[in-house]
């Protein structure tokens, strides 16, 4: 006579705890890597947008015979005949630029505080 053993396939409560507790540490691990390399590279893009309009100003000025106390507007760097085909904005709050006089490097809303500097 032969006896038939039920034998259900699954995993118990305890593994799946484990399975779960292990998914928990990599994304703890995961996340705050994420976020910080995320803020490095949104101030590295506001960063080469201020060169950009550094730039920008500069054949401007040398184009227009301006002077060092002259302030650029939009309309005279910005445009798809212009320095820069867009206006930039800062990637970490969406704000746009600071252009200020000649004599000075364009600025960030957010300014030094969150290291967007030239």
């Amino acid at each position: 006579m032969r006896t038939e053993t039920s034998r259900r396939g699954g995993f118990t409560l305890v593994e799946i705890m484990i399975v779960v507790a292990i998914i928990g540490l990599l994304a703890a691990i995961a996340i705050p890597n994420f976020v910080k390399a995320r803020t490095q590279s949104q101030k590295n893009a506001c960063i080469e947008n201020l060169r950009q309009i550094f730039y920008a100003k500069a054949t401007w000025a040398l184009e227009n015979k301006k002077s060092t106390t002259d302030v650029p507007l939009n309309t005279d760097l910005y445009g798809l005949a212009l320095y820069i085909r867009e206006e930039p904005t800062c990637p970490a709050d969406g704000n746009s630029y600071n252009l200020l006089q000649m004599s000075a490097k364009p600025e960030c809303p957010l300014g030094p505080t969150a290291g967007h500097t030239l």
